[in-house]
């Protein structure tokens, strides 16, 4: 945080200089006068000078007005974090060329930021483009490997889909991480039911949970809310599968709960997706949606990207939701998803 200037203090500071002349002027010439020993020359000088002073005195007085207007608005303009545009006019030829040298660096970072914003925007929209170019051989690959699933090579092939649907995944991932920043643009509200989007995404990950051997319990959850399919059921995979990457056996319950955590089948306040894996380090708990945090799992197992959760943050964030999750080492792992919107509901 910046400090605030004193400007009293500052402006006396700078103004010193000329004032300590002064004074040892007045003085020099006070000597001079007495030296000479003329009739009443010191009454006159001291007049002289006390008409100087007023008149100095004038000119500081109006001069420190002008000095604490400039450094208001000097002052202001940072705090707007504006720069060159809105400077105080001066007549100073070194404050002028202060300004120009500011106004140069400006004109100068701005195009630097333009050319940055448009090479991020090249390199969004090549992700995006590779990302969809990527999904055209893995249909492919799984569309061959269903037609070649003999009773042979039944287990293969089963795994080899398996690997497959995650690459499929990791694919969708950077494709909305690229998205990141222009979410707004894409978000398409509507009034959806929460049970209808959590069993379109485990009739996805469904390949999956076969696959491990996990038990899957899900229970009514009736309540609609307000957002974008896409995006929320994005954040609900991407729970799903966490859930089952670190569950190497038991089962993934999904069900509904009130403010007070209790399950509940109408009215849910929060939707929980809960496993029985290897849970989570305490001390990992407050980091876990920070961007590239692995923690103690993803450095056990180098499994984690440390993106997925960060991601769901993010658009839970912007969905205007909230997303919470309570875990123990070795004793599984509950997210809290926010659903409750009866103000919004009502009005729609």
């Amino acid at each position: 945080m910046e400090k605030k200037i004193q400007i009293p203090a500052a402006y006396l500071r700078e103004r010193m200089v000329p004032v300590f002349f002064y004074i040892a002027e007045a003085l020099i010439f006070m000597m001079v006068a007495a030296l000479y020993g003329y009739e009443g020359v010191l009454a006159n000088m001291t007049y002289a000078l006390g008409l100087t002073a007023f008149f100095g005195g004038c000119y500081f007085l109006w001069d420190y007005m002008r000095y604490r207007e400039k450094v208001n608005t000097l002052s202001r303009l940072l705090a707007a974090q504006e720069r060159a545009g809105g400077l105080p006019q001066t007549s100073l030829a070194l404050e002028r060329a202060y300004q120009q040298i500011i106004a140069a660096q400006e004109s100068e970072k701005k195009a630097l930021v333009t050319q940055l914003d448009e090479r991020q925007q090249n390199m969004s929209d090549y992700y995006t483009m590779w990302t969809h170019q990527i999904k055209v051989p893995l249909a492919a690959m799984d569309l061959l490997l269903q037609n070649e699933e003999t009773s042979q090579n039944l287990h293969i092939v089963k795994q080899l889909r398996e690997e497959v649907f995650k690459t499929e995944q990791y694919v969708d991932m950077a494709l909305h991480y690229a998205r990141m920043e222009s979410i707004s643009a894409d978000l398409a509200f509507a009034r959806l039911d929460v049970e209808e989007l959590v069993k379109g995404a485990l009739k996805k990950y469904w390949i999956l949970f076969n696959g491990a051997g996990l038990g899957l319990y899900l229970e009514e959850c009736h309540a609609q809310i307000v957002t974008d399919g896409k995006w929320f059921s994005f954040v609900v995979e991407q729970i799903l599968s966490n859930a089952i990457k670190y569950t190497k056996k038991g089962s993934v319950s999904i069900y509904g709960t009130d403010e007070s955590g209790r399950r509940v089948k109408q009215g849910c306040r929060y939707l929980v997706i809960e496993d029985t894996g290897i849970g989570i380090e305490e001390s990992d708990l407050p980091r876990i949606f920070e961007r590239g945090f692995t923690g103690y799992n993803g450095r056990l197992g180098n499994k984690s990207t440390g993106i997925g959760l960060y991601l769901c943050r993010q658009i839970m964030d912007r969905l205007g939701l909230t997303i919470r999750v309570e875990s123990k080492r070795g004793e599984g792992t509950k997210v809290f998803l926010g659903i409750a919107q009866e103000e919004i509901l009502t009005k729609m």
